[in-house]
């Protein structure tokens, strides 16, 4: 049986390349993309399926589950991709509102999708859940001052991908003695829209260990926080 992926903000950049890598590996690599219309003209550059899909509207997350179920019965591999950030600059220049806004997508976005997708999930012999995190939100990494990432001080974008890091290790404990693993992965710097493509990977780099965690094998792990090179401090 194909295995069913769905990819949280997959309409362009690293979303993108995952599910390109993914369906070239075989898998049914739903698009997920809150825009109907770049949603589309994704899918039908990598001859992959559609779904609307916006991580802060519980309906349209609700309908995608409700479609996933109708057409596939379950669902493999969930990753969730999508995000967003704001240039704040130093922590007392950050505004709760510009928090709250990340935190939608960045945070509370995947708690909703991945509660909405885990029964489907829960029907697959092997799922996996893949949560987009960064080397930024380890607090390991942003306390070391011999570090490059000591002197960044995004506290909004920051605190996202460290609560997203305790929600990864919150549902792999929870799905510990499950065939679900769930870990995050920190693509490096990607050329995106995010940094204005000021990185120095290519989105193909970056989705490179995404996928590798997206396709493990029953013997990989679980609750663990990743990048290419290797494993990163919580």
């Amino acid at each position: 049986m194909v295995a069913v992926a769905l990819v949280t903000g997959a309409n362009k950049g690293i979303g993108f390349e995952v599910a390109r890598l993914l369906g070239e590996s075989g898998v049914t690599a739903i698009i997920g993309a809150r825009d109907e219309e770049r949603g589309r003209a994704a899918g039908e550059r990598l001859g992959l399926p559609y779904v609307r899909l916006d991580v802060t509207d519980a309906a349209s997350i609700r309908a995608a589950a409700s479609r996933i179920e109708q057409e596939y019965g379950k669902l493999d591999i969930l990753v969730n991709n999508a995000g967003i950030t704001f240039d704040d600059g130093l922590p007392s220049r950050s505004t709760t509102a510009e928090a709250r806004q990340v935190y939608e997508t960045n945070v509370f976005g995947v708690i909703e999708i991945t509660n909405a997708m885990l029964p489907l999930l829960r029907l697959s012999p092997a799922g996996r859940i893949v949560n987009v995190s960064s080397e930024r939100g380890s607090f390991g990494r942003a306390l070391d001052r011999d570090h490059p990432l000591w002197p960044m001080l995004n506290l909004v974008y920051c605190s996202s991908k460290a609560a997203l890091n305790m929600i990864t290790v919150s549902y792999a404990k929870e799905l510990w003695d499950t065939p679900i693993k769930v870990n995050t992965v920190d693509p490096g710097w990607v050329k995106t829209d995010i940094n204005h493509n000021t990185g120095i990977k290519t989105p193909e780099d970056g989705a490179a260990p995404i996928v590798a965690m997206a396709l493990l094998d029953a013997d990989g792990p679980t609750a663990t926080f990743v990048q290419h090179e290797g494993p990163l401090p919580w």
